[in-house]
């Protein structure tokens, strides 16, 4: 069964939602393994500390973070991954790194991948590596609230630009004031 405080809110809401229950996920893409469905529709939560306060990213469990982008949409100049001891006396009843998406439940703002509200249904943990919940993604959306984001994201099999993969600094980050050696 998923956290009781999952589990009330979304029977309140009275949305259609399975429960399911399946072998040890410690990973997101661990969980769309066991329970046989694409990564792409699977929330990947993850806690961000953003100018200080916490707030959950959420994003399909293949993609990952492009920091430097999430920043710049966010117009923010800290937003660091938080650190789990801060974190996990906020998720009663959940384990760590099982804690499902409703910022509403735990106080924090949502931010999600805009390739989430593309997919028809969501699955995510459910406040234990062992159970997840699949629901709608009209309905989860409707729930939860999240800004929508963009960019920030990088879809599966996104190669690094070069300047990345070299180690090199983007263009658009060198200031004119600064020296700039050629290569670099």
């Amino acid at each position: 069964m998923p956290a009781q405080q999952l589990k009330d809110f979304l029977d309140e809401a009275a949305v259609e939602y399975m429960c399911l229950s399946h072998p040890p996920a410690f990973t997101a893409q661990e969980l769309a393994h066991h329970v046989k469905i694409a990564g792409d529709r699977v929330v990947k939560t993850v806690i961000i500390e953003l100018d200080g306060k916490m707030a959950m990213l959420v994003m399909p469990a293949t993609w990952r973070i492009r920091w430097d982008r999430l920043s710049r949409i966010l117009d923010t100049d800290f937003i660091d991954l938080a650190d789990e001891k801060e974190f996990k006396d906020r998720f009663p009843n959940c384990e760590v790194g099982a804690m499902p998406p409703f910022g509403k439940l735990f106080g924090m703002s949502v931010y999600c991948s805009e390739a989430m509200t593309e997919q028809p249904e969501l699955a995510f943990a459910a406040g234990s590596h062992t159970e997840s919940v699949h629901m709608k993604t009209s309905d989860f959306l409707t729930l939860v609230q999240p800004m929508v984001l963009n960019q920030g994201f990088n879809k599966p099999g996104t190669k690094k630009p070069a300047w990345l993969a070299k180690g090199r600094r983007h263009p658009e980050d060198l200031r004119p004031s600064e020296p700039t050696v050629a290569g670099y």
